[in-house]
Formats: C-alpha cells, structure tokens, sequence
C-alpha cells in the first residue's frame, strides 16, 4: 500500500514528466521511472478507486512512454506498462473473463493527431475517404453486458481489460439496462456489449448536497460517484445513486444461422436503442472525411457545458465493421477508433498569497496559493509564478481574480489577471530583496530573469542539494526521500551531503516509523551509492547546467573528479556538450572551497572520485561522434552506442552540426529528417555501421 510520501512522491514524479514531454532525451533516461508512475496511478485508478490525477495527465504521462518505447525499442521490457491492457484488480469481488478483451482507445488532443490517424486508416484500408461515426466520450464507470437468449446473464467493471469484477447484481439496480432484450429478432443468441455508468449533473449536485447535511465530504466529479457507485456491496444502495447508462459498443455477437449480420457501428446503435438501451442515437454524427470530423469536433467542444453529462472529448469509430475488421487492433487499441480529447478547463480563482521557495542553486520562485478550484477533474490550489517579470507581465496583485488554465502541457497556467475587477483591496507583489531562508541580500544576472540567493550554506539550499543527491537519477540512495531529508536536517542528524554518510543509525532505529528492516534497507542503499561511477556523482552534485548526458563528458574527460580543479573556462569549452555558461558554472563550482572541502571529504569516506571508464585514445572510430536513431535489429541501441565507444567513437544526444554520423533503424524519425538537413552527417544503415566499426 503506498504512504502519504508515495503519493506526494510520484505526484511530484508526474508533473516533471508532463514537463518534459517534448524531451526525447530526459524520457529515454527517466524510462523506469515513467512506467513507476504509470504503475502507480493505474493501481490508484482501478484499484483503490481514488485517481490523483486528471485523465488528461495520466494520458500524457502514457503517451511519453509509448512514445520513449517506439524510438527505443530496445528500453521495452516485458513488465512495462505498455505490454498489458491494464492494471491488476481488487479483491472485493469475484474476477471474471471478458468475452473479448475492453482495449483503450488511442488519445488525439489536436487535429494533427486527428489527420495523422485517419491517414494511417487510408493507407491500411486502401480506401481514398472513411465514413466515419462520431459519439460523445462519457465520463464515467466502464462496463461490460452479456446477454444470452435474450437475458441479461452477467456485468463487470473493465477491471484489466481481460478480467472485469462481477458486479451482476449492483449492475441490476440502473433502470437504463433491461433485464432481458429481444436479441433473438436479429438471430443472436449472446452477446457482449460495452457502456458507460454515469450520473448527470443534476443528480451529482443533489448528491453532494445530501453528503454535505450529513457532514461528509462531496465527491470531486460524476464519474467518481458512478464508479464508486458500482462497487458497494449493498446492491440495493447502489439503485438509490440514481445512475444511468448509455451502450455504445458490441463487443462480441455469437448469431444464429439465418440471420443478417450487423453492417455498421451505427447500425449497432439503433438496434440497441430499438431494443430499449440508451445508447447515443441521437448524439452520434455519421461524417465522411477527417475534415468534417475535426469541424464537428470544434463545434461539440463548444456546448460541452450544456449536456446534461459530463463528456471530456469524442470518440471516432470507422462506421463499417467490415472495414473495422480489415484495420485490427494492436495489443492495447483499436486501430478503427480514437479518442479526441476536449482542451483543458479554465476557471477563475482568488490569489490569496505568494511563497518565495529557494531552489538547490539559489534560484527563487514565487508561488501563487489561490483560491482551491477544480479544473479537469483536479484540484489546482497552487501556480508558479516563474520569476520576477512574470509578475510584472501579467499585471498579477495579490488579491486580484485570475484566470487559471490547464493547458497541454497539463500544470496550472495562470493566464490573465482581471485589472477592471479589483476593489481596491489589492496589493503589490514586493519581490523579496533578501532570502526568505538565510537573509542574504538575492542576486540577479542581466541574461537571468532569476534572483538567486548566493549563500552556498544557505539551509533551503543544502537540504534541496541533498534531496537532489539522493534521487534516483543521481546517487540513487533509496529509502531517503525528501521527506525523511528535510526531517533529519530539522533534527540536526543532516547539515550537508557527506553527513548523509553519518547518519546515526543505532538512533535511527529507534524512531517511530523506522523498523529494523527498514533501517538495514537504508543503510545497504547507502552504502551501494558509494560505489557509483563518476558521472553519476558529478550529476549528484547539482552544478547548474550539468546533466547527466554532460556529467558523463566530464567524467570521460578526467582521471580524478578533481582534475577538473586545475582546468580553465576555454579547456573546459573544449569537451563535448560544454558551452560558454556549463563552462562558467562548472569552473565556479570547482573554484568554491567549500566544494572542494566537500568532495574531499566525500572520497575519504569512500566514493569514487576516479573515473572508471576512459574514452580509448585510440581505435578506427577515434574522435568521430555518433547519433543511433530508429530500430536497429542486429543489436540493442545500448549495445551499439558501446561498440561505438570501445573504437574510440563519442556519442552525442542530438542531431547538430558536431555530429558525424547518424545511423538509421527501421521507422526512423524527426532525427532523421534533420540530418539530412545537415551536408556534413553521414547516415548509415546498421549494416553499414557494422562495416565501419570492421574496417
């Protein structure tokens, strides 16, 4: 079960992946940690019930993942997320098999996606334009029917996607689903079909309502009271929930042998709606082309606030089953349907106050605490404000209405301020001149619009060096995360990095809290992370600028960490990856005593300061930087960049100028696209590489 720290954990671990969405870089890195999250948000969304996040965020946060898989083929692992429907499944009811499998639909959030997907449609069908059936996407509880002659037998959640939790008797209560349909009319004998369990809004109000005379706290949306609905042991509760359902598929049909078969998805529609199921006649809209569909995609988007439902998007589906047959699924989706998902919410909020937080490097963020307001199923209570000049920009005073959004990009935006509402209340937002942790008088640069505090001992700073130290991506020492971190500092027990490696244990053990497991735990994590290579202690140590893809140049560069001591800015600019302002931050860092100091101490405890891994001065490859993009199918991607490296060639991280050669998987892309653009890159196959590195 995961801690209050878990879920403060990975919901900090979403949001950095949200952030960096667009970088293929930080994605290929942060692979483990991606499907970490995705682990955990799919056991708090099927299992416990209970989402910390809105659909549109977990949406993204998947999509990174499938996306990071397809240009790595080689990082997929068969416990990734990726390579199952779904997530595992409570154990309050019985587990049952679906018929066919309840596939996801793929996600499009624009109508690039939208052109992209129905051009992959063309291409697989050989047909020039699809008609296409377009239908709300309802926000509720999923559910799976099956009927056989002509009564209705079982219901279950979606659970996994293979197996569902019974819920026959709760599903029994909606008076929307009829216990027994004439199915027989149209010559089948079972069948299997797909729906959606919502409460309308009005419902949900009256709902809420009812909780908050008993002084219970109200539900955060429709579908939560719907799924949560679903799953109460008291079946004759669930028909007081006034929940209601709407059919929209057939998964499976098993015909008699004289019948006619199905034609269309919307022909499916009208039978289940002649045969007394609401299903979405009359919202459906049969389209020819994807330009109609992304037209009427625009117009819906508009009076989603006037359904009685909530809906967060539309479902497209190629209307001929036959040609839905002919395209297929994969694994996880239909390739003949995709979801199109409505753009974030807006709303508007109050600025209550705002919180200057230090960063590890000094930097200082103002943080807007506003007004708690649901946004896309979220509730958003806190906004960066960035810097100085943001302020300024948006004309934001404390006590001012702002106008919050959700956009792409999934974290909290502040749009506009509303200037000709204030009421004279309103104040200025003073920017700090000294630091809110240490008091010393802030800096800020011309190029930088950021005020840092250079205090190097200021306390915000030296316990987010050491929250940073310990990461995963850094040194890696599990067991001691940020809230245990900023604990121990209160306590004295932490001052700097090298007393991480002091802890008193014996102490420790005492706490509550800390078992003896827990604390053997720690201390071999411990431990183990002094045995980590250079790079990653250089990227431990949080030097502006120097990631983990430049904490390696660095440590190829050097025999000892501390080499870099004697090195100046222009020796420094020489080694890949390090331009005028990496070379100024790292030269500072190695120019601080206090630095030094630290690292001394750090090797006579124990960790390695000596490179463990030179770059061979010589071999057929020696001094030629290389890019490997694509499939490759003789060897893993990893095992090609070590080739590469083991006869003297670099490996860069991107396409630029300094690369030499880029070699080409199977479905290669924007990589590709750019070094063409570039007429010194040579590209080659993966059969060409290999010759080169025989030469």
């Amino acid at each position: 079960m995961y801690t209050n720290e878990d879920n403060r954990f990975f919901l900090e671990k979403s949001k950095e992946i949200i952030d960096n969405f667009e970088d293929a870089d930080f994605l290929k890195k942060n692979i483990d940690g991606i499907k970490n999250v995705i682990r955990f948000h799919e056991h708090r969304y099927y299992v416990m019930n209970d989402p910390l996040i809105a659909d549109f965020e977990f949406d993204r946060i998947y999509d990174t993942l499938k996306k990071t898989e397809k240009i790595n083929p080689s990082l997929i692992t068969g416990d990734s997320p990726t390579q199952r429907v779904g997530p595992g499944l409570t154990k309050q009811f019985n587990t049952v098999q679906h018929l066919v499998p309840m596939l996801s639909l793929e996600n499009s959030y624009n109508a690039e996606d939208l052109i992209d997907w129905d051009r992959k449609a063309r291409e697989l069908s050989g047909i020039e334009s699809i008609t296409y059936c377009v239908e709300p996407k309802f926000d509720g509880a999923s559910i799976s029917l099956i009927y056989e002659n002509d009564k209705y037998t079982r219901g279950a959640t979606r659970g996994d996607g293979v197996e569902g939790e019974d819920i026959t008797l709760n599903l029994k209560q909606i008076r929307s689903l009829p216990l027994s349909a004439s199915f027989s009319t149209y010559g089948i004998e079972q069948i299997e079909i797909r729906g959606e369990v919502l409460m309308n809004k009005d419902n949900f109000k009256k709902f809420n309502e009812q909780l908050a005379e008993q002084n219970l706290p109200p539900l955060a949306n429709p579908r939560n009271a719907a799924s949560g609905s679903l799953r109460m042991k008291d079946a004759t509760s669930v028909g007081k929930r006034n929940l209601e359902a709407f059919i929209y598929h057939i998964a499976y049909i098993q015909y008699d042998q004289k019948n006619t078969r199905i034609q269309s998805h919307s022909e499916s529609l009208e039978i289940l709606w002649n045969l007394g199921f609401k299903s979405p006649v009359a919202e459906k809209k049969i389209l020819v082309g994807i330009e109609s569909v992304i037209s009427f995609c625009a117009e819906y988007e508009k009076k989603r606030d006037t359904l009685p439902y909530e809906i967060d998007g539309l479902v497209i589906k190629v209307n001929e089953i036959a040609l839905q047959d002919k395209l297929g699924m994969t694994t996880h989706h239909p390739r003949w349907a995709i979801a199109y998902k409505f753009k974030a919410r807006q709303s508007t909020s109050t600025l209550l106050q705002v919180e200057f937080q230090i960063g590890r490097t000094g930097s200082i963020t103002p943080v807007a605490k506003i007004q708690p307001v649901p946004i896309g199923g979220v509730t958003v209570a806190s906004i960066s404000l960035h810097n100085e000049d943001f302020i300024r920009e948006k004309n934001i005073r404390m006590g001012d209405t702002l106008l919050i959004e959700r956009a792409g990009d999934v974290i909290p935006y502040i749009v506009k301020s509303f200037p000709e509402l204030r009421k004279g209340h309103e104040k200025e937002i003073n920017f700090p001149s000294e630091c809110p942790a240490c008091k010393t008088k802030l800096i800020k640069t011309e190029e930088e619009a950021v005020w840092r505090c250079p205090n190097y001992q200021c306390p915000a700073q030296i316990v987010e060096r050491m929250i940073h130290f310990t990461s995963k991506d850094a040194m890696d020492i599990r067991g001691l995360g940020e809230a245990n971190i900023r604990k121990f500092y209160e306590m004295g027990w932490l001052k700097d990095i090298p007393s991480i490696y002091q802890l008193p244990f014996d102490s420790l053990k005492k706490m509550e809290g800390f078992g003896a497991k827990s604390v053997e735990n720690l201390v071999e994590a411990i431990e183990k992370s002094t045995s980590q290579p250079l790079h990653r202690l250089i990227n431990s140590l949080g030097i502006r600028y120097v990631g983990e893809t430049t904490a390696k140049a660095l440590a190829q560069k050097v025999h000892h960490l501390l080499d870099l001591q004697k090195m100046s800015k222009e020796e420094l600019q020489e080694i890949e990856d390090v331009g005028v302002k990496v070379a100024e931050s790292i030269y500072q860092f190695f120019s601080t005593k206090d630095n030094i100091e630290m690292l001394n101490k750090l090797e006579s405890i124990g960790l390695q300061l000596r490179s463990s891994k030179k770059q061979p001065s010589s071999g057929s490859l020696n001094g030629k930087s290389f890019l490997f993009t694509g499939s490759l199918l003789k060897m893993k991607r990893t095992e090609a960049e070590e080739l590469a490296e083991a006869n003297g060639g670099k490996i860069l991280s991107g396409v630029s100028s300094k690369l030499d050669f880029l070699v080409v998987g199977e479905d290669a892309g924007s990589k590709l696209e750019k070094a063409k653009k570039i007429a010194s890159i040579q590209i080659l196959s993966e059969d060409e590489f290999i010759q080169l590195i025989k030469k």
